[in-house]
């Protein structure tokens, strides 16, 4: 049995709606609601991609790991995590044991779309999106399918409808409790 059950870990890519689903979940079961990216870019009073300019890709994986390992040993909470923090097999871990993790996963279009004007993720800064998109999903989902109690998916939906399917697995899965 998995301990800190009460939090609830959100993972998936850039775009799922991670953070809109997570504040509405964090609302509607009166948890408190973390983000790690902005945790991140709180502690360092920067932007992440001057962290990324700075440091690169393993300075920000080891800030990102620190932040999630705080984070997740809260209690009662809802964590929207960084698409890639599963990359980091501490990270996977941290959330394995430390919660319940719900996979939002959506397709290379949604991606796409929702973030076609995002100037803040540095990895999207490039001149071929969808390509870093492909090749970040082929590194990353299998990931995300292991250490997953419960995929949604995003595509074409409200946050309010999204979070919904979330809060009823949930019910379900504390009525089998």
């Amino acid at each position: 049995m998995k301990t800190g059950r009460s939090n609830i870990f959100l993972i998936g890519p850039m775009g799922a709606g991670k953070t809109s689903v997570g504040r509405y979940l964090a609302k509607q079961l009166n948890k408190d609601f973390y983000d790690s990216d902005q945790e991140i870019e709180k502690k360092m009073g920067v932007s992440l991609t001057w962290i990324f300019d700075l440091e690169g890709m393993e300075g920000f994986r080891q800030r990102e790991m620190k932040v999630i390992e705080e984070l997740s040993s809260l209690s009662n909470i809802v964590l929207s995590t960084g698409g890639g923090c599963v990359e980091t097999p501490e990270v996977r871990e941290f959330l394995r044991q430390r919660g319940t993790v719900v996979y939002m996963e959506v397709t290379l279009e949604t991606q796409l779309n929702r973030l076609k004007r995002d100037k803040k993720r540095p990895l999207l800064q490039g001149d071929d999106p969808q390509q870093v998109l492909i090749k970040l999903w082929e590194e990353r989902e299998p990931f995300y399918e292991r250490i997953t109690d419960f995929t949604v998916i995003t595509d074409n939906r409200s946050v309010q409808d999204v979070g919904n399917d979330i809060l009823n697995w949930l019910g379900a899965l504390d009525k089998k409790i």
